[in-house]
């Protein structure tokens, strides 16, 4: 089966005539991954509530959906984002509070709907994250053992992304991609698109060696800044290739590390592709992007964001260091863990 890249829709909602749109948008989405019906009503009705919430709450927003690659069943995340006040969470989410007059039932439903929430506030902008597993495959009784999300927009303007994601899970590895094609747009969004296609077949071949694969492949297009991480938890450690501006960094213990990429541009010019092995621990983190991100982000200067889901991070992140001229994505892996604001 040819793989694709993961979707994603992203919709600003600054009123409540945008409300309608999103649920529009989310549930074409949720028809072209396959969700069932029921996933996909609970899918529609917290993007609903997510949507109106921002209109009346944050000052406006966006609405992210998207499709988690890589994942044992199909998975959609829903990230709402704002730039307002803050709220105070454990008020907010029991039923029947309202600063808005309205019956205050909207974060308390996204709780009880979602497979998953989780959610990052503080004076400067809220970060809300909705998870929803397919029910139409059965359910996985055991955890996995690490959690990642992304958050993967294109370049005001364009429909298409020139900035990809994918991972694969095996029995002890999970193995992550971030591709950025050169510029932005149609063309880009071919490289990009090339990069995942070649990634999905690798059969288990290295980092390194998935790069060689895709430097062949991706002569006929524009080209791509690729990076993929490899991360075996059993052995405490990630192995790392990277060519081009794709920034990574690995944090241990609460000491972060920038892991090396090389200078070239896959498809095109390219020279020996190097692997670099990090640690990794129960308490490691990744984050990769393009350099649709600004580099000059910190963790450490919001409180109780570490802690956090992964898909919260990465909207935080895109929403403070966005440059807003090109392509964005940020990937962000760690171990899996219990999500309770």
């Amino acid at each position: 089966m040819e793989m694709t890249l993961p979707q994603s829709i992203c919709i600003a909602v600054h009123d409540q005539s945008q409300v309608g749109e999103a649920r529009r948008e989310a549930t074409l989405l949720a028809g072209k991954l396959g969700l069932d019906e029921e996933t996909a009503g609970r899918l529609s009705i917290v993007v609903s509530e997510a949507a109106r919430n921002l209109s009346l709450h944050g000052g406006g927003g966006e609405i992210i959906v998207s499709s988690l690659d890589g994942r044992k069943q199909p998975c959609v995340e829903l990230l709402a984002i704002d730039r307002g006040p803050g709220m105070d969470l454990q008020k907010c989410i029991r039923d029947g509070y309202s600063t808005a007059g309205t019956p205050g039932t909207g974060l308390g439903a996204i709780t009880r709907l979602a497979d998953a929430f989780d959610v990052h506030s503080a004076p400067g902008g809220t970060v809300l994250m909705a998870r929803f597993v397919s029910r139409r495959t059965p359910r996985h009784h055991h955890q996995e053992s690490l959690d990642y999300s992304a958050t993967s927009v294109p370049f005001t303007g364009e429909t298409l992304c020139g900035d990809a994601w994918a991972a694969v899970q095996t029995h002890s590895t999970n193995t992550f991609l971030v591709a950025d094609g050169l510029g932005h747009g149609q063309y880009a969004e071919e490289a990009a698109r090339e990069a995942v296609r070649i990634f999905h077949h690798s059969n288990g071949a290295s980092p390194s060696e998935i790069i060689d694969h895709a430097h062949g492949a991706l002569r006929s297009t524009r080209g791509a800044a690729l990076a993929i991480a490899r991360i075996d938890p059993h052995q405490q450690k990630l192995v790392f290739a990277g060519v081009g501006n794709i920034s990574a960094l690995v944090a241990v213990d609460g000491v972060s590390r920038n892991m090396v990429s090389l200078n070239g541009t896959v498809g095109h010019l390219m020279h020996r592709v190097q692997e670099f092995v990090y640690p990794w621990t129960n308490n490691a983190m990744l984050i990769m992007h393009s350099d649709g991100l600004g580099t000059r982000w910190d963790l450490k200067n919001y409180l109780g964001l570490a802690q956090r889901s992964p898909g919260v991070i990465a909207g935080v992140l895109y929403r403070d260091f966005s440059r807003q001229r090109d392509d964005v994505t940020v990937l962000v892996a760690r171990c899996a863990q219990d999500q309770t604001p």
